[in-house]
């Protein structure tokens, strides 16, 4: 593991913690991109650290990154502000797309594949690479550093994640998604509701499209995707298959290399039951 800085300007610095395999192998390597999640109020990159190391010894490069966490000190729910929300979410994407901007860069050094490059997050982070992935990066940038415009990413998994805008997928921003979810989720939903579930007059109202309705979205456009439902699970299943079981999220990443079709939807029994989760009666 080293420690890299990736970006650095007069105002900003942002670093990643690069996991390698100890023995590099003759041909180049698939990389995954971590985000951690905390409310784009807290959180470090060190959390990311569990799930790159597993990848590391199973030969991909894994880098877990700090980036801006916008909503410090700012109220991040109901009562939030709705246009600092949205800017939380560009500035994760952004920072994102710098890291990704360094790895291109830096492809020789670190043996990159730069064709078989993937993120994955984790609650905020699993916002950001959903719309970091299928954003239009032209109309989102925040910075100078430009992205090839033919560049794609090979895949993303996110956990306990969602999208703003169902319609920013389409056939031509498709790519392959791992997605987790609980689906007694009262912090970002399962399917389509209010971030929190805010009632409609709450100054930080934003509509979310959660894990469930991304699947059902992709599996309609023909897309590879896969879904892991924590039935009666709540937020706190957000980084669970980064922490342990993290094989499914080695198979993912090789299925996809290997160009593997996949829809799939497992789900997993947590003995819990809530309201928001007794409507799905796949849990019965």
């Amino acid at each position: 593991m080293q420690t890299i800085t990736y970006f650095q300007n007069d105002t900003l610095k942002l670093d990643l913690d690069l996991f390698l395999p100890e023995k590099m192998p003759d041909t180049k390597l698939p990389l995954l991109l971590f985000v951690h999640g905390g409310g784009f109020s807290i959180g470090k990159k060190e959390d990311g650290q569990p799930i790159c190391k597993y990848l590391a010894k199973n030969g991909i490069a894994s880098a877990s990154i700090s980036y801006t966490l916008y909503m410090k000190g700012k109220k991040f729910s109901c009562d939030g502000v709705l246009a600092e929300k949205i800017k939380a979410f560009q500035y994760g994407a952004n920072d994102l797309w710098l890291a990704t901007s360094f790895f291109l860069s830096n492809k020789s050094k670190y043996n990159i594949d730069i064709e078989k490059i993937f993120i994955a997050g984790s609650s905020a982070g699993g916002e950001t690479v959903l719309h970091a992935s299928h954003w239009n990066r032209e109309l989102m940038k925040m910075y100078d550093v430009k992205l090839p415009d033919n560049f794609r990413y090979a895949g993303l998994v996110s956990g306990a994640g969602a999208i703003m805008d169902i319609n920013l997928i389409n056939k031509n921003t498709l790519i392959p998604m791992m997605l987790f979810h609980g689906n007694g989720d009262t912090t970002v939903p399962y399917a389509t509701a209010a971030h929190h579930y805010c009632p409609t007059n709450a100054s930080g109202w934003l509509m979310l499209f959660g894990s469930f309705s991304i699947y059902n979205y992709a599996k309609d456009l023909n897309g590879n995707v896969s879904l892991f439902t924590f039935c009666g699970g709540g937020h706190e299943y957000s980084g669970t298959l980064f922490e342990k079981d993290q094989y499914l999220i080695l198979d993912f990443i090789n299925n996809v290399i290997a160009g593997k079709k996949f829809q799939s939807h497992t789900i997993i029994p947590t003995g819990k039951k809530t309201e928001k989760s007794a409507v799905y009666g796949f849990c019965d």
